[in-house]
């Protein structure tokens, strides 16, 4: 796991699986184990989170870009004013070095420099700067489609390797004039 953060009613997670599968392993054992453990400790019974997951494929330069996004949801909904504020996340591991043994860190991450520190500070550095709301929008999209977000080029690798779309389909069916002229009616 690269970035992690939990939500009241959803946790938003950067993983990069070991095998194929081992992704859905992991979210049901966590529906089984912590589910069942928090309804037993607040003596409550039924779903903890909003219906059943949804992945995606992130290409490499989008990595660090989700990092951002899954870290900063709190501020996004107006919890906190920073991230570091927020506790239940991987910022601190992140922007700061503090051990968290659930993270690991990513390639891109260790790209921002030769030290903890300096990946430290870079790290720190990228939150200075707004995730382009157009960005935010296809991160959302790709997620909920749960197709592969990343360059034309990523996009077409996953495609030919998986036999899978890989790009996000428009939000609305076509206008039924649409379709008739398509069908030559």
């Amino acid at each position: 796991m690269h970035a992690y953060v939990l939500m009241r009613n959803h946790v938003h997670l950067l993983v990069t699986p070991a095998r194929v599968g081992s992704l859905a392993s992991m979210m049901q054992a966590i529906g089984r184990n912590y589910v069942s453990y928090y309804n037993t400790m607040y003596r409550r019974s039924g779903t903890l989170w909003e219906g059943r997951y949804k992945s995606c494929l992130i290409g490499a330069d989008y990595v660090l870009t989700c990092q951002r996004y899954i870290e900063l949801n709190p501020v996004r909904v107006g919890w906190v004013s920073e991230p570091l504020s927020y506790p239940w996340s991987s910022y601190s591991c992140n922007a700061l070095g503090a051990a968290d043994p659930a993270v690991v860190p990513h390639a891109q991450y260790l790209a921002l420099g030769h030290t903890s520190e300096q990946r430290a500070h870079g790290y720190r550095e990228l939150f200075k700067l707004d995730i382009d709301p157009d960005v935010l929008r296809d991160i959302r999209a790709y997620v909920q489609q749960q197709r592969a977000l990343g360059s034309p080029v990523f996009q077409m690798w996953v495609e030919a390797a998986f036999g899978r779309h890989a790009r996000v389909r428009p939000a609305h069916r076509p206008r039924r004039h649409v379709e008739a002229v398509e069908r030559g009616l």
